[in-house]
C-alpha cells in the first residue's frame, strides 16, 4: 500500500510541476523597462495650453513675481518621465487652476536655466504625465 500511495503523489507532483510549466510558457515575457529612456512624451502647442499656463510661462521668463514658496525651487524627475537630467536642472512652477484653493495639479517645469531655455514641460496630472511645450 505505501508503494501505491507513493506513486500517486510522485504522479500528483509530476501534474501539479507540467501545469506549472505550461502556465509559464503560455504568458508572454514582460518587454525590457529601461530607466535611462523616458517614456515618450507629447508635444502641446503653446496656443492650446490653458490661458494660466500661457500666462505662468511668461512669468517664468521674467523672473517672477510667482504666488508660491515652491515655484522656481528644483523638480526632481523621481517619475523618470522627462529626460535624465543631473539634480537641479529641472524647476517647477505652479499653474493656478480657477476655483482651486490649493496649488492643484497643473506645474510647468523648465529645462535649465528658466530664463533662457525654450525646454518647457506641461503637466495637468501632477507629475504623471508630461507634454513638452511646443512654441
Amino acid at each position: 500500500m505505501h508503494a501505491a500511495l507513493r506513486s500517486l503523489i510522485h504522479l500528483v507532483c509530476l501534474l501539479m510541476l507540467s501545469l506549472s510549466v505550461q502556465g509559464l510558457q503560455a504568458r508572454e515575457p514582460a518587454p525590457p523597462v529601461s530607466r535611462d529612456e523616458p517614456a515618450a512624451a507629447t508635444d502641446v502647442a503653446l496656443v492650446d495650453l490653458p490661458a494660466e499656463a500661457r500666462r505662468m510661462l511668461e512669468l517664468i521668463r521674467a523672473g517672477g513675481p510667482f504666488r508660491y514658496d515652491k515655484d522656481g525651487t528644483v523638480f526632481a524627475n523621481r517619475e523618470r518621465i522627462l529626460p535624465r537630467q543631473p539634480r537641479g536642472y529641472y524647476t517647477e512652477y505652479t499653474v493656478r487652476t480657477p476655483g482651486q484653493r490649493n496649488r492643484g495639479a497643473r506645474r510647468i517645469v523648465a529645462g535649465g536655466d528658466p530664463l533662457a531655455t525654450r525646454e518647457f514641460w506641461y503637466t495637468d496630472d501632477h507629475y504623471q504625465s508630461f507634454r513638452r511645450i511646443r512654441e
